[in-house]
């Protein structure tokens, strides 16, 4: 792991003079072997239940009394019809499959194990004897025969429900699943429990099915345009920048004056022959645009005031956008970053789906209300769910964190790298390979951190999506504001992370550390970062918007954005410990050169109103750096 160079935490503690790519050390190891030990537990869990006999189970099937399809079986005490030889019935067939229990979302149904799935719909039982003789496969419970179908008074309770649907070709994991899953459609509903109007589902799903082509196509075209927007940007960055600025002041000035103009008219109506019942309510109309046309001009008198005091920095935003359409130029794999984080995390994704249905096949066999077999797991070990459960949050982050870790390592050799001729072969590589032998652990911490947040935050969603229809609406208000606060607490934790893993990749700092100094900087330039933050943001929102399908265009523009806040971070450590004076050079492209110096002009001809400007880009003596 290349950590046997890790310096002690007092010597990572008295580096403070930002030496960029210089020495490297491990960071947070025992967050690392924390995780370690995490990942390990999650191996347990999969084991555990394939070695249980839960894999067997999922994949091969197994019917209502405890027999797993295709093979031998072992006697269970007190299930009558287990113990027995499925050597030749491999596939699962319920006897109604529409028969569902959307509460706990199981099947109700009878599962047998049998031989052949029926590739056509079977009408009368007669056709199911037919069945059963020409193919070999019995479709009724153990205890019938197939010559009893059509005389027994018990075939109707004891056979498949009339008529019986065709199976697809190719049985999904050994059951015969229905061609017809019209009535899936329901299970699938009961599993989206935050979707109240059941019509719109069925529309929605549908509209997709019908359209998935043109929904593909849609997607390919907004990965093209996003690509194009990204090089727009480069070159027209000042444009845009400016465009966005005047759209938002106008946006502002013309939605306020419409509230006014609205009161002005609600207040000049005539009230002649009207019921007090309609009086009451145009009064609290009238009450209620006061109020929204009040917020709105306080609103947008502070918006003036933010934009008057930002507007110099403005400039420094479209430097910075400038700058990352160079980054790229140089590099161009950068584009293809979110490819690989979403094919790592489908990979995660399919193995937590994987073994989250082992554990829903592990287990003893115990007997339900029905006296049919279930598998439940009893014991410490049924909180297996709720471990897997955070391993699916935090991992997830990880891997999310790893893209940052990666990007940030990538823009800050590039930005610290004075001859860009000199850049290494492959700076993402050569990042990947720095956050693999150093700084896993920071990742790890930082990740854990958001679980933290999200954790409880989804679980406040569960029980407020539980309280939905109930008549305590003073707690689903406090939930929803918890609910809200925790959101924006998970927004400024991310922020606050991809800053820390910068300085990481910077100076090889821990987490702490790397977030502290990081946390210091920003401060330190709040107003830029505002200007950064508030026109740059919105910028790429709406480049996002005038995508067609901005889920695409989120994952690759948000790589921009990430960009844009590493050059940041980049350029005020820079204007804060160099001066341009010989020893002291600045790192930063002649772009973001050209705007310190014109700072420095406008600073020199305002005299005392640049004071402020000038404290930013001030760079601090050398004895001060260590405090």
């Amino acid at each position: 792991m290349g950590c046997c160079s890790s310096a002690s935490s007092a010597a990572q503690s008295s580096k403070r003079e930002w030496k960029p790519l210089e020495d490297r050390s491990c960071t947070d190891i025992p967050w690392l072997l924390l995780f370690i030990l995490f990942c390990i537990g999650m191996g347990f869990i999969c084991g555990f239940s394939v070695a249980t006999g839960a894999a067997a189970r999922l994949v091969s099937g197994y019917d209502s009394y405890g027999n797993i399809c295709g093979q031998k079986n072992a006697k269970l005490e007190a299930v009558p019809n287990s113990g027995m030889d499925h050597t030749h019935r491999k596939y699962v067939f319920f006897l109604d499959p529409c028969n569902l229990d959307l509460i706990n979302r199981k099947i109700k149904s009878v599962a047998l194990c049998v031989a052949a799935c029926p590739r056509q719909e079977l009408k009368t039982l007669s056709d199911v004897q037919k069945f059963a003789e020409t193919n070999g496969s019995a479709l009724c419970t153990y205890d019938l025969k197939p010559s009893e179908y059509t005389t027994s008074s018990k075939a109707s309770a004891l056979c498949p429900k009339l008529p019986v649907p065709a199976s697809a070709p190719i049985p999904f994991f050994h059951r015969c699943a229905p061609v017809n899953i019209s009535c899936y459609a329901k299970f699938a509903e009961a599993l989206i429990t935050f979707v109240s109007d059941n019509s719109v589902l069925h529309r929605l799903i549908s509209g997709v099915m019908t359209s998935k082509e043109i929904i593909l196509g849609l997607c390919l075209l907004s990965l093209v345009l996003s690509m194009i927007l990204m090089v727009i940007i480069r070159y027209i960055s000042r444009v845009l920048v400016w465009i966005v600025t005047i759209l938002v002041i106008l946006g502002s000035l013309g939605g306020t004056g419409v509230l006014w103009w609205l009161y002005a008219k609600q207040r000049r109506s005539p009230k002649e022959a009207v019921l007090p019942e309609q009086l009451q309510i145009a009064e609290d109309n009238l009450r209620a645009l006061l109020i929204y046309a009040v917020s709105a001009t306080v609103f947008t008198v502070i918006l003036f005031l933010i934009m008057l005091v930002m507007r110099k920095r403005v400039a420094l935003t479209i430097a910075l956008f400038h700058v990352a359409g160079k980054v790229f130029i140089h590099l161009p794999l950068l584009v293809f970053q979110p490819f690989w984080t979403f094919f790592a995390l489908v990979l995660f994704w399919v193995y937590w789906i994987m073994t989250l249905l082992f554990l829903g096949t592990t287990g003893s066999a115990v007997q339900n209300d029905q006296g049919f077999v279930e598998f439940r797991v009893s014991g410490p070990l049924q909180y297996m769910w709720w471990y897997h459960v955070v391993g699916l949050i935090w991992i997830s982050e990880f891997i999310l964190a790893c893209q940052q870790m990666t990007v940030a390592g990538a823009v800050v050799t590039y930005y610290f790298t004075r001859d860009k001729r000199n850049l290494p072969f492959t700076p993402i590589l050569a990042s990947v390979n720095r956050l693999i032998r150093y700084h896993l652990g920071t990742v790890a911490k930082g990740s854990f951190i958001i679980t933290l947040v999200k954790i409880p935050r989804m679980i406040l969603m569960y029980i407020h999506s539980q309280l939905k229809g109930k008549e305590n609406a003073c707690a689903r208000c406090v939930l929803k504001s918890c609910i809200c606060c925790l959101w924006c607490l998970e927004k400024c934790l991310n922020y606050l992370n991809q800053n820390a893993y910068t300085a990481t990749a910077i100076n090889s700092t821990n987490f702490c550390t790397s977030a502290k100094d990081a946390f210091v900087i920003l401060v330190e330039n709040a107003l830029r970062v505002a200007a950064i933050n508030t026109v740059g943001d919105f910028m790429l929102f709406l480049g996002k918007v005038l995508i067609v399908c901005s889920t695409v265009a989120h994952c690759f523009l948000s790589i921009y954005e990430m960009v844009v806040d590493v050059l940041f971070l980049c350029f005020a450590i820079d204007t804060k410990y160099n001066d341009g004076s010989p020893g002291r050079e600045f790192y930063m492209d002649k772009v973001l050169m050209e705007f310190v110096e014109n700072s420095r002009k406008a600073m020199k001809e305002a005299g005392k109103g640049g004071v402020a400007d000038a404290r930013e880009l001030k760079p601090m003596a050398s004895g001060a750096s260590s405090a």
